[in-house]
């Protein structure tokens, strides 16, 4: 796929998220960095990812794990430094591999300057409106808003005698994006990275990034988390003309790409979601919809949200496909209670490679790696340790990666931040590596099958199958190439017509000989999924 004769990389490739707090350690403390990173690109290279999508580094005091920034300019010391960042460029540019940052809109720490100087005074102070603050009304707070974490939305501040409004943690204070001098200064923030050669950026929860200002109450809405329709908090116009200025000092730098993580609550909000590409050149490149991150083990209703997602993405947008992140449970833990999750995981594998749109790999997805049981008293997250025991947090699938049988999975030197999956000393990269028919082998085929044939990377999506008898088919088209993929959700044998068509497996997560060609039909072991060619 090209644009004026350029390749896009971003729509052909595949590319893949690191929680850098848990990838790898260089220096025996703990905490993955970004030396750890360089150490594990040809990891990645072999894999054959096209780039990396870093959650954050910036300097941060780590009560949100980076996502409570008090400099966007420079890399957190546990994390390394500049030039160690510097490196990490060079070294994946070298393989070919770009470099994707997050970065958040929403809100900064608590400790950044502009806040601290915010909060110093209330009258001529040329930052005092680059956050949200507001009187109390009748003593008490502006209105009703909620934290998305839980309880009010306001945090006093006695020394000015108003509010400040915080849809996350009260130490992550919501930036004005009103404000045009704000604006102009966090737009510098971004260009400053793209002049070093960052090739791009998700940016987290872009739709909250606008309140109203006018700070009506939200109107009531049961549920544990979130008591209230987000209304006035969340999806406001104002976001969208916010986008678009962004999109416009992106576009000045060749090849970058933006993804915006547009936050919804269960079941997903495809429509939504694609809302935020515009007209599909105008607004953010890709964006994501977390349907699938929100259902469990079902042929129908992956196929659902796959078709609702397509049906929502405009003419010209691109869509990107994610089963798995930082936030939420990983994919493996969804695909049902008992037996069969390493076969399931073959089958998501499968679909997440061959669907049209850009693949999103969670680190550690390309093992199999699950969610881990993590004691109270070893939790990090501070959101698990607040609603522990009915909501144990985000730690669960953020733990080490697991690299070898040794020592707490080859991760650390010393003592991991977050304890390994115990599983580590079965499931690991070392033992995958040394099996053909792993998940990880799988991973690895696909990525190179998706290289080798257009169809796979860049050919339109057309659904054959709708997985009402647990199996999904589909095909993607190129010019006169045709792939067609199989996948079976289920624990029987399924025969399918293939209407006297004739196709050559180029890949199985069973064993079939490669080449090997059908006439008619086919017949599925539970729990496989196959990539022919048409002939």
């Amino acid at each position: 796929m090209t644009l004026n004769g350029k390749n896009i990389w971003w729509k052909n490739g595949v590319i893949y998220h690191i929680y850098p707090l848990s990838f790898y350690d260089s220096n025996g403390d703990g905490f993955g960095d970004i030396q750890g990173i360089i150490q594990k690109l040809d990891y990645l290279s072999k894999l054959g990812v096209d780039a990396i999508w870093l959650s954050p580094v910036y300097t941060s005091p780590l009560i949100d794990f980076g996502y409570d920034v008090s400099n966007f300019r420079e890399i957190d010391p546990v994390f390394g430094t500049l030039v160690d960042f510097k490196k990490l460029l060079l070294e994946s540019h070298n393989r070919n591999i770009r470099v994707i940052m997050d970065m958040i809109m929403n809100h900064t720490s608590s400790l950044h300057p502009w806040f601290m100087e915010s909060k110093s005074t209330m009258y001529d102070n040329p930052k005092r409106n680059w956050y949200i603050w507001a009187d109390p009304r009748n003593g008490r707070r502006p209105n009703n808003w909620k934290s998305v974490l839980g309880g009010s939305a306001w945090e006093y501040d006695a020394s000015t005698r108003q509010y400040y409004l915080h849809t996350f943690l009260k130490e992550q204070p919501d930036l004005n994006w009103r404000n045009v001098e704000m604006q102009k200064t966090f737009f510098a923030e971004i260009e400053y990275w793209l002049k070093l050669g960052v090739d791009g950026f998700r940016f987290d929860a872009i739709n909250m990034i606008v309140k109203d200002d006018q700070l009506p109450n939200n109107p009531p809405l049961l549920g544990f988390f979130n008591t209230q329709k987000k209304w006035a908090t969340r999806n406001q116009p104002g976001s969208l003309d916010i986008i678009k200025l962004l999109r416009k000092i992106l576009d000045k730098y060749e090849s970058t790409v933006s993804i915006g993580e547009i936050y919804t609550l269960p079941p997903g909000d495809p429509l939504l979601a694609a809302s935020y590409l515009g007209n599909g050149s105008d607004m953010l490149h890709m964006t994501f919809d977390f349907s699938l991150l929100f259902r469990w083990w079902s042929a129908r209703r992956y196929f659902k949200c796959i078709k609702n997602w397509y049906n929502s993405i405009p003419e010209n947008g691109w869509p990107s496909i994610v089963l798995s992140n930082h936030d939420l449970s990983r994919s493996i833990n969804r695909l049902g209670i008992g037996f069969h999750k390493k076969e399931k995981a073959k089958v998501a594998a499968v679909l997440l490679l061959t669907l049209k749109g850009t693949p999103f790999i969670y680190y550690g997805e390309e093992l199999g790696m699950m969610n881990s049981g993590i004691p109270k008293i070893k939790l990090k997250d501070p959101i698990g340790k607040k609603f522990w025991p009915f909501y144990r947090g985000r730690d669960h699938a953020r733990t080490p990666m697991q690299w070898n049988s040794q020592a707490n999975g080859g991760f650390t030197a010393g003592v991991p931040w977050l304890p390994l999956n115990q599983d580590y000393t079965e499931n690991n990269f070392e033992n995958q590596d040394a099996d053909e028919k792993s998940i990880y082998h799988i991973y690895k085929s696909l990525i190179n099958l998706r290289k080798e044939y257009k169809s796979l990377n860049a050919g339109e999506w057309k659904p054959l199958i709708d997985g009402r008898r647990g199996v999904v088919a589909y095909s993607r088209d190129y010019e006169a190439e045709r792939i067609t993929v199989f996948l079976n959700f289920t624990s029987r044998y399924k025969k399918i017509n293939l209407n006297n068509d004739v196709l050559k497996l180029l890949f199985s997560t069973h064993i079939f000989i490669p080449g090997t060609t059908f006439v008619n039909s086919i017949k599925l072991f539970p729990f496989q999924a196959v990539v022919l060619k048409n002939i």
